[in-house]
C-alpha cells in the first residue's frame, strides 16, 4: 500500500454488523446448507449400505454443482431482508454513495476518460449511444471534465472505414481547440484482447486523467450517474473501482426480453445481499465503472500465462482478476447495488448468448493459475474459485443427472434413483432461481414497482412464464458449456470478436447445427427412460424436455414475430418501457417501440435525471 493511500481518509463505515461478522454469517449459512444437502444425498445413496461408482458420480457432481447456487440463494435472501426489513441498506451497504449532496452534482475537480471499446461491429448504433451520453453530460454542466476515447480493435477494413466516418460526424460538434475533443484510435492488431486495448490506452493517455470509465460498445450511461460516481471517487481516495447496477435497455427480441426480465428483478436482491458481505472486495463487471487510472495502471496489469491458448497466453476474461489485483494493492472495489441509469444490451438470440457465455467460460478457466497468487486476500481467492466453479457446475450437473438415469434404468426399474436424479435437478434449479423469486417478492413489496413492470397481470404472467422457460434453457446451457470444457484441453477456443447486438432470426438449419448435441442427448435419454418405464420418462421430463426442444426453442425465441407479439402484449417488460428515460429516447425511436409507454419521469425503481436524490428511499421501499 502506498503512503498516499495510507494517509487517505477512510470512507464512511457501514451501519450495523462489522464486515468480518457479516462474512462469518454468510460462511456459516452456506456451510450448514451444503452439509445438510450432502447428508441428505449420502443417506439416499447409501440406503443399501454401500455407494457404488455411479452413486459416487452423483455425489461428487452434486457437491460441485451446488456451492454456486447455494451462495446465490443466501445472497438473495439477505438482499430481500435488507431491502424490506427494518434496516436501511443505504446506511448499512453503501453509505459512501448516499451520504453525498442531494440532487445533481455541481462541481468536479478531476478529469475522466470515457473509453469506448469497439471490435468489428456496426458503428452507427454505437455512436448514437455515444452522442446520447454527450448530450446527457452537457445537461449536467460538467462536460469539460470528461473526454471520449473511441478505442477500436476492428480488423474488418469496411467496418473500420465506417467507424472513422461516424467518428468524424460525432466530433464535428467539438471545437478544434477544445481540450476535451474526442479521440479515435485503431490498433492494427488485437493483442491482449480488450485488456490489451485498455493497457494501450493507459500507457499513451493515462497520465492525463484521474479516472477512466470503460464502456462496451453497447453501453450507455447518463451524465448524472457518471458525475455522481466520479464525485464519489473524488471523496474516497481509497476507492479503486466503483460501479452501480447495469441493466438491459428495452428490447424487441423475444429471447432478450425473457432473459433480461428475469435478470432485472432478480439482480436487485442478489447484488444487495452480495454487497452486504463482500463490501470493499466487490466484483467488477468490466464496463460502466469508474476506475482510478494510476492505481489500475500500476497494479492491475495481467501477466501473459505460460503455454499456448486457449488456457495459456493472454487472459480472455479480465475483469474479476483486475478487481482482486486492485484490492491486493490496498484499494477498495465497491458496487452500489441499486439501479441508476447505467445500461447495456442483452444478446438477441440463444446462439449469441452462448457465444458470449463461452468466451467468459474460457477466460474463467484460465483463473486456476491465480488461486495461489501472492498477497491476495482470502475473500479474493474465494472469488476467483467461485468464478471457476460457476462454469464447473454445468458439467457436474450433467454428469450426476446422467449417472442417476443410468442407475435408475439398469436392472429392475427403481423409481427411487430417478426421483433422486430429478430431485437433484429440481433442488439446484430452485436454488438457482431463488434470486428471481426474491425479485418477484421485491417488486410486489415495492410501492409502484408492479405498475412500472406493466401492471399486476402482465408482471405475474411474465414471471410465471419466465421460470419454466429458464427450466427449459438450463439443460441446453449445461450441455454446450460441458462440451466446450471437454474441448478446451484439446485446443477448442473462442475469441473476442464482433457481436450481434440487434439482428433477429435464426434459421432451422443454423439452429440444428448449433443445438444438435442437445437434441441428440435429449432424445437418447428419452428413449432409454421410456424403454425402462414410462414412469421413468415422466420423472426425467423436466431435464429431457429442454434438450429435445433446443432447436425449436432457439428458432422461436429469436423470431422477430415472437418478439413483436410478447412486446405488444406487454410481457417481460422492464420499467423503461412504462416510462422511457430521456437518455434512451433518441436511441429507441417511437416507430421501433412495439410496447406502449410514456415519456417523462422515471419509474420508482429507476431514478431519473437526479439519480441519487431519492436513492436512500428507493433502497428501502
Amino acid at each position: 500500500m502506498t503512503k498516499d493511500l495510507e494517509r487517505a481518509a477512510r470512507p464512511p463505515e457501514p451501519a450495523g454488523l462489522p464486515v468480518a461478522v457479516r462474512r462469518l454469517i454468510v460462511l456459516v449459512l452456506n456451510l450448514v446448507t451444503l452439509v445438510a444437502l450432502a447428508a441428505g444425498v449420502v443417506t439416499l445413496l447409501s440406503a443399501d449400505g454401500v455407494i457404488d461408482g455411479a452413486e459416487w458420480v452423483m455425489l461428487v457432481g452434486f457437491m460441485l454443482a451446488t456451492p454456486w447456487t447455494v451462495l446465490g440463494f443466501w445472497n438473495a435472501v439477505i438482499g430481500l431482508v435488507l431491502m424490506h426489513g427494518p434496516a436501511d441498506p443505504a446506511r448499512s451497504v453503501y453509505p459512501y454513495f448516499s451520504a453525498g449532496p442531494v440532487g445533481r452534482v455541481r462541481h468536479l475537480h478531476s478529469r475522466t476518460a470515457l473509453t469506448v471499446f469497439l471490435r468489428n461491429e456496426d458503428p452507427r448504433p454505437i455512436f448514437e449511444r455515444i452522442e446520447a451520453m454527450r448530450i446527457s453530460l452537457e445537461r449536467t454542466g460538467l462536460r469539460e471534465h470528461f473526454r471520449f476515447f473511441v478505442l477500436s480493435d476492428t480488423s474488418e477494413p469496411k467496418i473500420a472505414l465506417a467507424e472513422e466516418a461516424e467518428f468524424r460526424r460525432f466530433a464535428t460538434v467539438f471545437a478544434d481547440d477544445d481540450p476535451m475533443r474526442p479521440v479515435y484510435r485503431r490498433r492494427a492488431k488485437n493483442v491482449g484482447f480488450k485488456a490489451g486495448n485498455v493497457r494501450d490506452f493507459l500507457e499513451h493517455h493515462g497520465d492525463a486523467f484521474d479516472f477512466y470509465l470503460p464502456l462496451d460498445s453497447d453501453s450507455v450511461m447518463s451524465g448524472d450517474v457518471m458525475s455522481r460516481l466520479v464525485a464519489t471517487m473524488e471523496a474516497n481516495p481509497r476507492f479503486g473501482i466503483l460501479q452501480s447496477l447495469v441493466v438491459g435497455t428495452p428490447a424487441t427480441s423475444g429471447f432478450a426480453r425473457i432473459f433480461q426480465f428475469g435478470m432485472r428483478h432478480g439482480m436487485r436482491s442478489f447484488t444487495m445481499g452480495a454487497s452486504w458481505w463482500t463490501a470493499d472486495c466487490g466484483s467488477y463487471w468490466g464496463h460502466n465503472a469508474v476506475i482510478r487510472t494510476r492505481a489500475f495502471r500500476d497494479h492491475c496489469e495481467l501477466p501473459i500465462l505460460p503455454g499456448r491458448a486457449p488456457l495459456g497466453g493472454h487472459v480472455l476474461s479480465h475483469d474479476q482478476l483486475e478487481a482482486v489485483l486492485m484490492r491486493r494493492a490496498g484499494y477498495e472495489v465497491r458496487i452500489v447495488p441499486v439501479e441508476t441509469q447505467s445500461y447495456e444490451t442483452s444478446p438477441p438470440t440463444l446462439p449469441e448468448f452462448a457465444k458470449r457465455d463461452l468466451r467468459w467460460c474460457q477466460g474463467n478457466m484460465q483463473y486456476w493459475r491465480f488461486l495461489r497468487a501472492s498477497g491476495l486476500m482470502a475473500i479474493s481467492r474465494f472469488q476467483i474459485l467461485q468464478a471457476i466453479l460457476m462454469y464447473m457446475a454445468p458439467p457436474a450437473w450433467i454428469a450426476m443427472t446422467i449417472a442417476a438415469t443410468v442407475k435408475g434404468v439398469t436392472g429392475t426399474f427403481d423409481p427411487a434413483y430417478l426421483q433422486l436424479g430429478l430431485g437433484l435437478f429440481l433442488t439446484i434449479f430452485v436454488l438457482s432461481i431463488a434470486p428471481k423469486i426474491a425479485g418477484v417478492i421485491d417488486v410486489l413489496a415495492t410501492r409502484g414497482a408492479v405498475r412500472a413492470y406493466g401492471g399486476p397481470i402482465r408482471f405475474l404472467a411474465s414471471a410465471l412464464i419466465e421460470i419454466p422457460v429458464s427450466m427449459l434453457m438450463a439443460p441446453i446451457v449445461a450441455v454446450y458449456v460441458s462440451l466446450f470444457l471437454v474441448g478446451l484441453p484439446f485446443g477448442r477456443s473462442v475469441t473476442w470478436s464482433g457481436q450481434n447486438r440487434d439482428k433477429l432470426g435464426v434459421g432451422w438449419t443454423s439452429a440444428f447445427k448449433a443445438m444438435w448435441p442437445q437434441t441428440l442427448l435429449g432424445f437418447a435419454m428419452a428413449a432409454v427412460l421410456f424403454a425402462a418405464s414410462p414412469v421413468a420418462l415422466l420423472w426425467g421430463a423436466p431435464f429431457v424436455a429442454g434438450l429435445c426442444l433446443a432447436v425449436p426453442f432457439t428458432v422461436i425465441t429469436a423470431s422477430p414475430g415472437f418478439g413483436r407479439i410478447v412486446a405488444r402484449a406487454g410481457l417481460f417488460a422492464t420499467p423503461e418501457e412504462s416510462i422511457l428515460p430521456r437518455l434512451l429516447r433518441g436511441l429507441i425511436p417511437i416507430e421501433a417501440r412495439p410496447w406502449r409507454g410514456v415519456e417523462g419521469r422515471t419509474s420508482p425503481l429507476l431514478p431519473a435525471a437526479v439519480p441519487l436524490a431519492a436513492e436512500a428511499e428507493a433502497g428501502r421501499r
